[in-house]
């Protein structure tokens, strides 16, 4: 190819991508990149549906940085096998491993729990340096990281899929799912054993209200997910830190009342939806937002204000990344 390939003959390139992201789980289930990696996987098929791309994955396995760096020789050979155009890398301890292979540009997502984590920040410096281009699901998360080049970054929200999450009556919701239906019922935003969601402070503002359930949100399917931020009567989040956390968007488009810690972009993404409370790390001030939201006793009109988010929208901005590292390497 020659220097100038015009945009219109570039697009009707095929790109191949690499996803390169983790493939353990919390609990030794079985991955699953549907159920366990579900907003990349969501990503990905959504450019896919609207561009001329093809994608492979690689799935790290193993723990801590000397356990994702021993992927190295399996992640050369599925590049050589695959020969993708680019690879996407999600999370800094899977972009370390992507740009130690310096066959292929290097495109890496960071979606907060990286970034906020400062034991494995330091490393998003060396990635930053050695990748092509810098992706952060938030405005907040750019401002955090170290290392800042706003001419090989961009700002990309996870956007969610209005098809798999959105409104359904309360009743029947609660029916399919086999739920009380006299029942006040709060959803907690992850496991129990998820302890980055800080589940201590959720039972802690429960114990308010003996009366009231409090359930988990763990290995559920999307279709089961919908449901029950449907069937709920709020959602609970009260993580010590966020990037742009999906449950909050997907329960917005269900238009659920929300309850959450204001961490991340969750009070620019609920802005100022009646229904949605944000609250300090004090339980009693949890507990009182609690019971604001149930005597709200309605869903919120939260639909609309995330339709911004929809992944048919917001998968153009990635497209045009990837694009864009084409064109450069082609350009040289």
């Amino acid at each position: 190819m020659t220097a100038g390939l015009t945009r219109d003959l570039l697009s009707k390139i095929v790109v191949k991508v690499l996803i390169v992201c983790s493939g353990n789980t919390k609990d030794g289930t079985i991955f699953d990149f549907h159920l366990h990696q579900a907003f990349i996987f969501e990503q990905i098929e959504a450019v896919k549906e609207q561009f001329e791309i093809s994608y492979s994955t690689f799935f790290i396995q193993g723990h801590g940085v000397i356990g994702y760096l021993r992927n190295l020789s399996s992640l050369k050979r599925k590049i050589r096998e695959y020969n993708p155009d680019i690879v996407h890398a999600h999370f800094v301890t899977s972009a370390l491993l992507a740009v130690l292979q310096r066959q292929k540009p290097v495109i890496v997502t960071y979606h907060g729990s990286d970034i906020n984590d400062k034991k494995i920040r330091f490393f998003s410096v060396i990635i930053m340096l050695f990748s092509n281009w810098s992706v952060f699901v938030s405005e907040k998360l750019f401002n955090k990281s170290f290392f800042k080049n706003a001419h090989r970054s961009s700002v990309i929200p996870c956007g969610i899929d209005l098809t798999t999450f959105f409104p359904v009556q309360k009743a029947d919701a609660r029916q399919s799912l086999k739920w009380d239906p006299q029942r006040k019922i709060v959803l907690f935003c992850s496991s129990f054993n998820n302890h980055d969601k800080n589940p201590k402070l959720a039972r802690a503002a429960m114990e308010f209200f003996p009366d009231t359930t409090l359930v988990e949100l763990k290995n559920k399917t999307r279709q089961d997910v919908n449901l029950m931020l449907n069937a709920c009567d709020l959602l609970l989040l009260t993580s010590f830190s966020e990037g742009s956390p999906q449950i909050i968007k997907e329960a917005m488009a269900c238009n659920c009342p929300i309850v959450a810690t204001d961490v991340g972009d969750i009070r620019e993404v609920t802005g100022a939806t009646e229904g949605c409370f944000i609250t300090t790390f004090a339980p009693a001030e949890v507990a009182e937002k609690i019971r604001m939201a149930l005597a709200f006793g309605q869903r919120t009109k939260g639909r609309d204000q995330v339709a911004k988010f929809d992944n048919m929208v917001v998968v153009r901005k990635l497209f045009d990344v990837y694009q864009g590292i084409i064109k450069k390497r082609t350009d040289t």
